[in-house]
């Protein structure tokens, strides 16, 4: 259960990375409230997950899933190029995630 909620707690790391940017600095009403609703539900799946993996382990997997998805997302919005040293650089980190779940 506890690799289950980290991996939505990494999505909603996402989730809340493009929120915090939409939101213009904390200016824009919509966008805040679901960068902080995001931010509390995500930190409190990170933190259950914790009680079953490893801090270590559980900070990276959290990390590297938000992070990849926040390039995708910036991506699929056109804001960033996906060009092949960075597909190759997500896959080495999507490549690490699911290393580390596989040696825990």
């Amino acid at each position: 259960m506890g690799w289950l909620v980290l991996i939505a707690s990494g999505a909603l790391e996402a989730v809340w990375a493009v929120a915090l940017s939409a939101s213009r600095g904390l200016t824009r009403r919509r966008p805040t409230l679901l960068f902080l609703g995001a931010m509390t539900l995500s930190m409190a799946g990170l933190a259950y997950a914790m009680r079953e993996i490893p801090t270590g382990t559980a900070y990276a997997v959290w990390v590297g899933i938000g992070a990849t998805l926040t390039v995708l997302v910036g991506v699929a919005q056109g804001l960033e190029r996906l060009t092949l040293a960075r597909v190759l650089l997500l896959g080495l980190l999507v490549g690490c995630v699911v290393g580390l779940k596989v040696v825990s």
